[in-house]
């Protein structure tokens, strides 16, 4: 099998990935800003790091997965200006800061259930980690990388020469661009916020050396990562938009003090768009991850993200997630004929030839080993998911000869239960709910409630039908109208 190569933005080059202890990988992951329901953009991001947690460990690595909440800090402008995030959707909503990061926090995870996303290891939150904050922007301020003023404390970029390193940008070129900042506070106009004063009406604020205040939505990161997998540690991840200014500055200040490389390997993932247009909360073109798990089983809403690489941008349309869905179909149907197979042939206790058992035992050790190698080739997913197509179509072919023996079967279906489902987290948990596709029981049950809902749309209650084909869907069954009726299928 091939080594692991993945792309570092920091050395924009493909390396051989090494952890720095053996058998043990750190990885961190900038998480949500808890204000609002998570959107597709978001699930492009988590489910990307799931899926390389989730082969980390495949191959054989104990990994602590860190994944943050931003509940404090982050203001609307990333110019260090403008309202907390959070503070500000409390305003609107008439609620408690904490009650907003509460609901936002609680909501995310939902949506992460659903997408079948794995918990982090460790999700610490922002405003648990105050005080290592304030002794994080003490210790800048000792070594001379930082300076208050009025309260306020900022990082002086122009002491720390590395800046830059990661997103390519020259400290002269961002002087030049900021040359009408206003705030005068500043030494340089590109130096950022450590601490911010609150001002009388700010509800979230902590006690300080500096007074009262809030810590900038950078210093969270830092102090959070190398809190629980040290400094320096393996893996940072996050989405590409913040690249520039946010991991940046997280560099900046934890090697100024630390004087130690911050994180050897820096994994961004690209933007979903929407036509063309990069999808966010400010531009008002998102859709939630809720409002798609209405639409489509949540699974093909993963289908969709991992068919591109987590490197590349991804644009939604309904169409691509109807391709999406077929797709996750293919997986789940060849499953359930391997699994009637594998019946049949126990009831039977036929023998099949052996010829035709060794040829695809072979076939099922070379899908293994191509499946192996993309995935080591930067976690490419896309590519992963087109060898396990290429692979039910040889299987497809070799039930319809009807040579399957129960042993060679069972073996295939291992396999693409390690590959489709524990890797690529594309089956439902329960694995045996697709066997069970076909089983009689299952369909009168089925019939029953596609009654129900006929009935309630012959007597005009679309509402009650709705919910009918919601429900089933979340829970991973798919109902269609079609010409010839209402059919169903295990999605």
């Amino acid at each position: 099998m091939s080594e692991l190569q993945v792309y570092n933005t920091l050395t924009r080059k493909k390396e051989l990935f090494k952890p720095l202890h053996e058998g043990f990988v750190g990885i961190y992951v900038c998480g949500p800003t808890v204000y609002g329901h998570s959107h597709i953009g978001h699930a492009k991001s988590y489910v990307s790091f799931d899926v390389i947690v989730r082969w980390l460990r495949y191959l054989g690595y104990r990994v602590r997965y860190v994944q943050n909440i931003t509940d404090v800090g982050h203001l609307v402008s990333d110019a260090d200006e403008g309202e907390d995030k959070i503070a500000r959707q409390a305003r609107l909503e008439k609620l408690e800061p904490m009650e907003v990061a509460e609901l936002y926090t609680n909501s995310y995870f939902e949506d992460m259930d659903l997408l079948n996303v794995l918990r982090p290891d460790i999700t610490p939150r922002a405003s648990g980690h105050i005080l290592e904050q304030i002794e994080l922007v003490q210790d800048l301020i000792d070594k001379g990388f930082a300076y208050e003023k009025n309260g306020n404390v900022y990082f002086d970029v122009s002491k720390h020469k590395e800046y830059g390193k990661l997103s390519g940008r020259k400290i002269e070129e961002l002087m030049e661009a900021c040359r009408i900042e206003k705030n005068q506070e500043k030494n340089n106009p590109v130096d950022f916020a450590l601490w911010k004063k609150a001002d009388p009406k700010h509800l979230m604020r902590w006690n300080s050396h500096w007074g009262e205040g809030y810590p900038g939505w950078h210093l969270e990161c830092s102090v959070m990562s190398t809190k629980y997998l040290g400094q320096p540690f393996d893996i940072h991840g996050g989405g590409l938009e913040n690249m520039f200014p946010h991991h940046e500055c997280e560099i900046a200040q934890s090697e100024a003090s630390a004087k130690d490389e911050f994180a050897r390997y820096w994994l961004h993932n690209n933007m979903v768009t929407r036509d063309g247009v990069k999808m966010g909360k400010s531009l008002g073109n998102t859709l939630l991850i809720k409002d798609a798990a209405k639409q489509y089983n949540p699974l093909s809403v993963r289908f969709f993200i991992l068919s591109s690489h987590y490197r590349s941008p991804l644009d939604f349309s309904d169409r691509a997630l109807e391709a999406a869905e077929k797709g996750l179909h293919k997986i789940h149907d060849v499953l359930r004929r391997l699994a009637k197979a594998g019946k049949k042939q126990t009831a039977d206790k036929r023998q099949k030839t052996e010829e035709k058992t060794h040829e695809m035992e072979q076939r099922t050790e070379k899908f293994m080993q191509s499946f192996a190698d993309e995935m080591n080739d930067d976690f490419n997913s896309a590519k992963a998911i087109a060898v396990i197509f290429d692979f039910i179509r040889d299987i497809n072919s070799w039930l319809d000869e009807d040579k399957a023996g129960a042993e060679t079967i069972e073996l295939i279906s291992k396999k693409l239960e390690d590959t489709a489902g524990t890797v690529l987290g594309l089956l439902p948990k329960n694995i045996d709910s697709i066997s069970a596709g076909n089983d009689v029981n299952l369909d009168g049950v089925m019939q029953v409630l596609i009654d129900l809902r006929n009935q309630a749309r012959k007597n005009k209650n679309f509402a009650l039908a709705d919910e009918i084909r919601d429900k089933l869907a979340r829970q991973g069954i798919i109902i269609k109208d079609t010409p010839k009726g209402t059919e169903w299928e295990m999605g």
